[in-house]
């Protein structure tokens, strides 16, 4: 059911940190998807959950340093998900993509998206547009004028580069999301209108992002497309550790 909207209190009440504190050890395997096996650093071999529905390149080699935070939900098969890895570089990624939205929530909440100012009201999980989509956030600023959000988290890295890329698979979804978009600035509405997709990058080692051409050039199209009719995009990457992550600053969109 989608959150109901609220009124924004004090950005001290927010935080990302993890609910409990997370194990470290070593990845040996991601598998089926939503499985990964995990040494830690006790001997213990597990088997957590790996909330990623993505190819998840260069972000599930076997040796990379991994943090699982356990559960006691008696209703779960599995105890633990799979929440972070450390590369070879050391570079901090992000691998729960279920984490995304509620970054970029606390972010709002907090002010720190200096280009979504003055939101007195945040809705999650709006129902809206022509091909029966959700938006992820639906913000309206002290002016009563409303501002459609999607996000997208960024894991991609180009080999040798600091390059991030989205998507890392051809994505369908993506591609309503952008056509969605444009929707929101055409139609007719008595309140002025902005269309936002902001990608969270939660890789430590990326410094910009671009549209994944020579993965989904479909997708590029449309972002292109999308940019010139008034979409806005928005780049901002994370501080990550294995006690929370937060976004940090904004990085450059380049197309």
């Amino acid at each position: 059911m989608p959150f109901p909207a609220q009124t924004i209190p004090s950005p001290a009440l927010f935080t990302t940190t993890f609910n409990r504190p997370l194990l470290k050890g070593k990845l040996v395997a991601r598998y089926k998807r939503f499985f990964a096996d995990v040494e830690l650093d006790s001997g213990e071999l597990i088997t957590a959950h790996c909330p990623n529905t993505g190819k998840m390149t260069g972000c599930a080699e076997a040796g990379f340093t991994a943090w699982v935070q356990p559960n006691d939900d008696p209703k779960r098969k599995l105890k633990y998900t799979l929440e972070l890895v450390q590369n070879t570089q050391h570079e901090w990624i992000g691998v729960n993509t279920n984490r995304a939205n509620n970054i970029v929530k606390a972010a709002l909440q907090q002010g720190l998206v200096t280009e979504l100012a003055d939101i007195t009201h945040i809705a999650c999980e709006v129902k809206y547009g022509l091909e029966k989509s959700k938006i992820d956030f639906l913000l309206t600023h002290a002016d009563s004028s409303q501002t459609y959000v999607e996000v997208k988290s960024v894991t991609l890295q180009e080999p040798m580069t600091t390059m991030g890329y989205f998507p890392d698979t051809v994505s369908t979804r993506a591609h309503k999301h952008c056509r969605e978009l444009m929707h929101v600035l055409t139609e007719s509405s008595d309140v002025p209108r902005r269309a936002v997709m902001l990608y969270l990058v939660q890789h430590s080692g990326i410094t910009q992002v671009s549209p994944a051409t020579h993965i989904d050039p479909l997708y590029a199209q449309l972002v292109a497309q999308a940019k010139s009719e008034g979409v806005e995009f928005l780049v901002y990457n994370c501080k990550i550790n294995e006690e929370n992550i937060v976004i940090n600053q904004q990085l450059n969109f380049v197309t």
